[in-house]
């Protein structure tokens, strides 16, 4: 029986060659002969790896097993699209997100930045909030002023010249401090308030003028209106000490006062006390001042040595207080509170402090809620003073003391001259050349 298919014997070497049987090895086989196209001239390429969006098969390349396939020829490879993404491309102008390496990285669906736009919309908000934040800033220091004098209630005031004229006065109240910190200050704890120092700033086209108003000046009181009763008192000609005015009736008699003796119209009232005054010194971090010779008063507390150095909020009050350790007394004591007052108006007025919001609003919160102003003072009027306080020292500047003829019954007598030519010219706004004391 034939075991093989196909009618095959058993013996092998008849259809398998002679490799299978035969000691010789296995001719070739006849194979068909194939015509063959000649192969066309190509320029070689680097081989590339197609990307993987692609998703063809890469045997079909070139010829042969891989040759391209014919047209129509379906792989049933994808393609790399994915329906309801938008493709991908590999110009990378596919939705799918992916950035082209030749179109200045355009990006399908999600056009480039405008930076003009952004830029504009960036300086347009940061305008707004510096806007925001001065507003505020404005209404906040606004809301500490205490509008607490009428100048309304002040009598026959003489007309308004060139110029504005603020009356700075520094008091003796010890309003809100404590029995440490007067004690600390040395301020004694007397009841009620006196003035301690009077200045006349005049703020004009040629220039800020300072004018010292010693409080032991002789004046004369006139007829006025009581701030409080409403009620009309005559004038008798009363000389006395230019600061009992104000222990008489404050602020409206003392403006009323000055108006009367100099005829210079006082257009606002400034007033600070020894507590905020040592707490706006405090809040800058001190003033510096150059003091040409060392002094001593047990009286104010003064300790000074000779030279440069900073001042605290204790100190500073001393220095400015201090008149027993010197020959002029009170005409000397003026002309340290005008050096002293200046150089605190430059030391704060400055881009550090300004524009440091750690530093700005401890200084205007400590100096706006001691301070006691007219009721007209609004806060650009309060900040142009304070310029031209800060421009007392400088090229346009000048500082004086009230021009003094003499004394009578330790009383400062004014020079009445020499008083009539410096208000003639405040009022018409010209360079101050009247020299005082």
């Amino acid at each position: 029986m034939n075991d093989w298919p196909d009618r095959r014997t058993g013996d092998r070497s008849e259809h398998y060659g002679r490799g299978s049987a035969g000691p010789q090895p296995e001719g070739a086989r006849a194979m068909p002969h194939i015509q063959r196209r000649p192969a066309q001239p190509r320029t070689p390429q680097r081989p590339q790896v197609p990307p993987q969006s692609q998703g063809y098969d890469d045997r079909y390349q070139d010829g042969g097993y891989g040759s391209s396939p014919e047209p129509g020829y379906d792989s049933g490879y994808n393609t790399g699209q994915v329906y309801g993404s938008g493709g991908g491309g590999s110009d990378g102008r596919g939705g799918g997100g992916r950035r082209g390496g030749g179109d200045g990285g355009y990006v399908q669906g999600r056009p480039a930045p405008d930076w003009r736009r952004r830029i504009k919309l960036g300086a347009l908000t940061l305008v707004v909030v510096v806007l925001a934040v001065s507003i505020s800033t404005y209404f906040w220091a606004d809301s500490k002023l205490k509008r607490e004098v009428d100048l309304s209630k002040v009598i026959e005031r003489p007309e308004s010249g060139e110029g504005t004229n603020y009356l700075i006065v520094g008091s003796d109240s010890r309003e809100g401090m404590s029995a440490e910190e007067k004690k600390r200050l040395r301020t004694g704890s007397a009841e009620g308030k006196r003035t301690d120092s009077m200045m006349i700033l005049h703020d004009g086209s040629n220039g800020p003028t300072l004018i010292s108003l010693p409080r032991d000046s002789n004046v004369e009181i006139p007829s006025f209106k009581g701030s409080e009763s409403g009620k009309t008192f005559q004038g008798t000609g009363r000389q006395v000490k230019l600061n009992a005015a104000y222990a008489e009736d404050g602020p409206e008699l003392l403006v009323r006062t000055v108006e009367f003796n100099t005829g210079l119209h006082i257009d606002h009232y400034v007033e600070i006390g020894f507590g905020g005054f040592a707490k706006i010194v405090d809040a800058i971090g001190g003033v510096e001042m150059d003091i040409p010779k060392a002094f001593k008063d047990k009286k104010s507390g003064a300790d000074f040595q000779a030279g440069k150095q900073t001042l605290n909020g204790e100190q500073s009050l001393a220095f400015v207080r201090t008149r027993y350790a010197f020959a002029g007394s009170d005409l000397d004591r003026t002309k340290n509170q005008q050096k002293f007052l200046a150089a605190l108006a430059s030391q704060t007025a400055t881009p550090s402090t300004i524009l440091n919001p750690f530093k700005l609003y401890p200084t205007m919160g400590a100096g706006l809620d001691t301070l006691i102003v007219d009721k007209d003072m609004s806060l650009w009027a309060l900040g142009n003073m304070f310029f031209a306080m800060k421009g007392v020292t400088g090229g346009d500047g000048t500082s004086l003391n009230m021009p003094i003829s003499g004394s009578v019954g330790g009383n400062l007598v004014w020079d009445k001259a020499k008083v009539k030519q410096l208000v003639q010219q405040l009022n018409s706004d010209e360079k101050v050349t009247v020299k005082g004391n």
